[in-house]
């Protein structure tokens, strides 16, 4: 099968849909396909597994649910792309935010093989879609398939374009995110350390597990908070908080390379994700579990997917620090119980094995291609 992946977003920047898109390469390379990943892209003869990354424009910042996303704006993308297709003659177009422009809004117009549409964002109120939605709706009709990561964002989608999505999470890498990888060593020195892989962002809810961790360090001195996060003008703002708090043992990792990230995740005790809401899907929640560790989360859309509270760790009402506070010190003081949580979360992290969910997007290919005559 020769298959077409059609990723947004700055393919060179290891984001979710990027990497999303990138192990679905992987694994149908490794079924013995044929696979081209089209994206744009800021660095040339980008590839994370060998496979053939066709460099669709270069990608500009564009603010999108509260983040920054680069994407690729040419004016003369649309022409290239229906060039691209029409030499290709992909049997699967596989579009990723099928209605994110430019590249995958020119896809979904030109491709005239199978399409496939994966739906990865929970908006919110998701005014573009409302916006959009008659000129949308008539697209639609493009995509053979439909795939929403979580029922968070098939729920997004279908409230302004119903219709029959499935749900194919997204997955994590086993063997990069494992209890087997050895933790840093500046953080194993007996300390209780509380991980939280984010950015910094109001809907990212660090503000308040800053409180909330102030609260912690009060009954359990030898807890520690890491805060992995890329360096943004708004860090100040947080390291702010920290100071005028005047809160010890916080640290601010803001250069962690992909490679180097799965030792923080083993050098931690507790994960800790405050997002307020507009998640899809708890991939930071997954690779704590991936590793063995208990998570506190916030009960919100796309993360009560994940994570079953009691089970692999707990839930907690958004921007409710003390609630926040309370669960990690539960966990902070009872060693036994993070083990057993994190231990359960290990299994249900193997459900989402990225070859498992490479297996389940192949199963719905051959299902559109079976029944291809129904849309010609």
């Amino acid at each position: 099968m020769k298959i077409g992946l059609v990723c947004p977003y700055d393919y060179s920047f290891p984001g979710g849909v990027a990497i999303h898109v990138s192990y679905l390469a992987r694994y149908f390379l490794s079924m013995g396909h044929q696979v081209k990943v089209i994206a744009p892209c800021s660095q040339n003869g980008v590839s994370y597994f060998g496979e053939d990354v066709i460099s669709a424009g270069r990608p500009f910042p564009a603010l999108s649910n509260g983040t920054l996303a680069r994407i690729s704006l040419s004016p003369w993308l649309p022409t290239q792309v229906k060039k691209f297709f029409r030499e290709e003659k992909f049997d699967i177009v596989h579009i990723h935010e099928p209605f994110c422009p430019l590249l995958s809004l020119s896809s979904l117009l030109e491709s005239n093989s199978i399409n496939v549409g994966t739906f990865h964002a929970h908006l919110g109120k998701a005014r573009i879609y409302r916006l959009w939605q008659p000129i949308l709706g008539r697209w639609l009709t493009k995509l053979q398939g439909k795939i929403a990561v979580s029922r968070a964002a098939k729920e997004c989608v279908s409230r302004y374009f119903p219709g029959d999505y499935q749900i194919i999470p997204n997955g994590v890498d086993l063997d990069s995110f494992s209890p087997q990888v050895p933790p840093l060593e500046e953080f194993a020195d007996g300390k209780v350390n509380i991980l939280s892989v984010s950015r910094f962002e109001k809907r990212k809810g660090l503000c308040y597990l800053l409180n909330a961790y102030g609260k912690v360090k009060r009954h359990v001195p030898d807890a520690r908070l890491i805060i992995v996060a890329p360096k943004t003008r708004a860090s100040f703002k947080y390291k702010e908080i920290t100071g005028r708090n005047k809160l010890n043992d916080v640290i601010f990792a803001s250069s962690v390379s992909s490679s180097e990230l799965p030792r923080y995740y083993s050098s931690a005790d507790i994960f800790c994700s405050p997002a307020i809401g507009g998640e899809s899907f708890g991939i930071v929640l997954l690779e704590a579990m991936a590793s063995g560790k208990p998570v506190v989360a916030s009960n919100i859309e796309g993360y009560n997917d994940v994570l079953n509270h009691g089970e692999e760790g707990l839930l907690v009402p958004p921007k409710d620090e003390e609630a926040l506070a309370q669960a990690l010190l539960s966990l902070a003081e009872d060693k036994s119980l993070r083990q057993q949580m994190g231990a359960k979360g290990r299994i249900k992290a193997e459900e989402y094995s990225w070859e498992n969910i490479a297996q389940k997007v192949m199963g719905y290919y051959a299902t559109l291609l079976n029944n291809s005559d129904k849309f010609r």
